[in-house]
């Protein structure tokens, strides 16, 4: 399976293979900023996704992530990043999405839903392939439609995101 490159932000997941509600602890949330190269994480993940495996478009997503446990792997760019001058962290301690659709593919999951980053709600598409009881999603955002603008193009504000969820019976 595919694990596309990295990113930032946020969330949820399901499969259709699964034969009862599940519990989901993430593992890792990764991102890369494409034109910049520069890769890192985030944590502190919360989540009230109910997933109904039997009935998947009744399936919720629904979680959020503290901006201030961005890692780079830069100290300073860690902290320039949690100012008031991209991401804001203390105007905008959290960075959340919410589901609307559920739907599956040939591929595994899609999870169509709103992100919110500073105040800005934006849609945003998570494509999910399960591996055993591992739950793999991807999807791509610009931080530019969030007003935080590290380059000047939309195109080169471009960030993948990629997120690991282990599955438990619930």
């Amino acid at each position: 399976m595919k694990l596309y490159s990295k990113f930032l932000i946020l969330f949820l997941l399901a499969t259709n293979v699964l034969s009862a509600q599940q519990t989901i602890s993430v593992a890792r949330i990764e991102f890369v900023f494409v034109s910049k190269d520069v890769d890192g994480t985030i944590e502190g993940f919360e989540s009230s996704s109910k997933i109904i495996p039997e009935e998947l478009t009744s399936s919720v997503f629904d979680g959020s992530v503290a901006v201030n446990t961005i890692k780079t792997g830069n100290f300073l760019r860690d902290w320039h990043l949690k100012s008031s001058k991209y991401f804001d962290e203390e105007a905008y301690p959290l960075i959340t999405f919410k589901s609307m659709e559920v739907t599956t593919n040939k591929n595994g999951l899609e999870v169509i839903g709103t992100i919110t980053i500073k105040g800005i709600s934006k849609s945003l598409i998570w494509k999910f392939e399960q591996d055993g009881n591992t739950l793999r999603g991807s999807a791509t955002l610009y931080s530019s439609d969030f007003n935080i603008n590290i380059k000047k193009g939309r195109q080169e504000n471009k960030v993948e995101i990629n997120i690991i969820f282990e599955l438990g019976k619930h």
